[in-house]
């Protein structure tokens, strides 16, 4: 996915998947803002919500990840047939494999993390042939603080949706909030619910796991705003707790934390501070911006809401600054052009309603701002993942719109490729450090590599039967050996286990 590197995402193609596309941002109960020109997620020091609470929808929990489509390595592999192929080494259940798959990453040490959803955290360590398991038993905390320093009561919930491998033997782990019961508010939603429930606003968030010794050592990201930080909203706000996707920033030492409904940065080296209570000065991190407008949210223009959800594009330059894409909008977040300056960059992704520079419509809705689009005059853009490209541009893969290529305020190329995947419908992008090559991950069937006009496909037949029903839920790429691997993640269904590819030919 771009130059650092995250995981991918939910939608239901089928009754094998777990969420439906994002089709409205109706579901808050809260009216969004009715102007954007005060954006929220400001603190002090920065911009404010003009009064009002945050109030964006989500339109939905997400799962995680599309189940992936991996590939094989010749043999049988709990019940997997992998055919050989020159270059590719590939693991399944045999070698300790998750069932699903969500993401999959390496560190700076060469260490393969994957994200195995509710079984929770795997690692590869360079010279093994087997993946280690790591749950909340080993210390996983997907879950934040009370005040105290104490954790909420009651079962906490373990599903880890994305991974972003960091300093050797580091990596970085987000999750899902826990489900509701029936009649309670969903995470994102819970904090300012009519009856507030910390096992539920506090769950999700994202962890920084490394190894020590036989085990691992976790230091917590609380991602939330505490009392006074944010002016608008005193009580302080709740927003992130599904965590998409990471993408880690060697040049400046930063997190990007995609999530429902916006996305976060994180200082990478954060210690940790149980009692910090959401206080900038000791949180590790700034929640949230993202490139948010006004819709309606019917037909008949009853109720204004932000439309922002679903931040799985995250992708970030050489220089620090970050491309995030969501379900409606991306933007290219200039944090370190304004030297580590989020309010500065936050102000112009969420500019006033017209001023769209930084807030960008990849396939346009039929209505353009500063008009209100209903439902059925957005064209949501499904962003599942984004790659970075050394000219300035960005390529783009959605869950339902196929690809596209694009720089600040200029699209280059729609592309649907219909070889691998009749849908033509996109999952997983990574831009090939070794020569600038695009990996494309597809929703049914495979995944591709595009340079030029040379177009690779590893189709049904490359991978044969048994890995077509799995989608590919994460591509990345690693360097941290002196040469260059692209792992692939192959998410599994209720009845084909998970796989890795991992790729070192040319």
């Amino acid at each position: 996915m771009g130059w650092g590197r995250l995981g991918w995402v939910g939608v239901v193609v089928g009754a094998a998947l777990a969420w439906n596309l994002v089709s409205s941002c109706g579901g808050s109960s809260s009216p969004a803002p009715q102007s954007l020109d005060n954006p929220d997620g400001g603190g002090v020091g920065g911009p404010s919500d003009g009064g009002q609470p945050d109030g964006g929808s989500d339109g939905g929990r997400p799962d995680g990840g599309l189940p992936d489509g991996g590939v094989p390595d010749g043999g049988t592999d709990g019940g997997i047939s992998f055919p050989p192929l020159d270059g590719w080494q590939f693991y399944g259940p045999a070698q300790g494999v998750p069932s699903a798959v969500f993401g999959v990453t390496a560190d700076q040490g060469g260490n393969i993390w994957v994200a195995g959803g509710e079984e929770g955290l795997f690692l590869l360590q360079p010279g093994t042939s087997t993946f280690r398991r790591f749950t909340m038993a080993d210390g996983l905390h997907p879950y934040g603080y009370l005040p105290d320093g104490g954790v909420p009561s009651g079962q906490n919930y373990l599903k880890v949706l994305s991974v972003a491998g960091g300093p050797p033997g580091t990596v970085f782990v987000g999750y899902a909030g826990k489900p509701p019961a029936a009649g309670q508010v969903d995470c994102d939603g819970n904090w300012d619910g009519p009856n507030p429930d910390p096992n539920i606003f506090k769950s999700g968030d994202a962890d920084k796991v490394a190894l020590q010794g036989n085990g691992i050592s976790v230091v917590h990201y609380d991602i939330f705003s505490g009392p006074n930080v944010v002016p608008a909203e005193p009580r302080g706000r709740e927003k992130l707790c599904h965590i998409l996707r990471i993408a880690y920033s060697p040049s400046n030492h930063s997190i990007w934390f995609g999530g429902n409904h916006g996305f976060a940065w994180g200082d990478a080296n954060y210690a940790g501070d149980p009692t910090c209570n959401g206080q900038r000065s000791c949180s590790g991190l700034i929640e949230h911006a993202h490139p948010a407008f006004n819709c309606w949210s019917d037909e008949s223009r009853s109720h204004v809401y932000y439309c922002t959800d679903a931040y799985y594009g995250m992708s970030v330059l050489p220089n620090g600054d970050v491309w995030a894409g969501g379900a409606n909008r991306s933007t290219l977040f200039r944090y370190a052009t304004y030297g580590g300056d989020f309010f500065r960059a936050q102000a112009e992704t969420e500019a006033p309603e017209g001023d769209t520079r930084d807030r960008f419509d990849i396939w346009p809705d039929l209505v353009s701002e500063p008009n209100y689009p209903t439902p059925s005059e957005r064209v949501d853009d499904n962003v599942s993942d984004m790659a970075a490209m050394p000219d300035g541009s960005v390529w783009i893969s959605s869950f339902n719109r196929g690809l596209a290529n694009y720089r600040p305020g200029e699209l280059l190329e729609y592309r649907v490729d219909r070889v691998v995947d009749p849908s033509g419908n996109a999952s997983a992008l990574e831009r090939d450090p070794s020569d600038g090559s695009l990996w494309i991950g597809y929703r049914w069937g495979g995944f591709a590599r595009l340079n030029g006009n040379s177009y690779q496909a590893y189709d049904y037949r490359v991978l044969g039967p048994d890995l077509m029903v799995s989608h590919i839920s994460d591509i990345s790429s690693d360097t941290s050996q002196g040469h260059r691997r692209i792992l692939v993640g192959f998410s599994g269904t209720a009845n084909t286990p998970g796989a890795i590819g991992v790729y070192d030919g040319n």
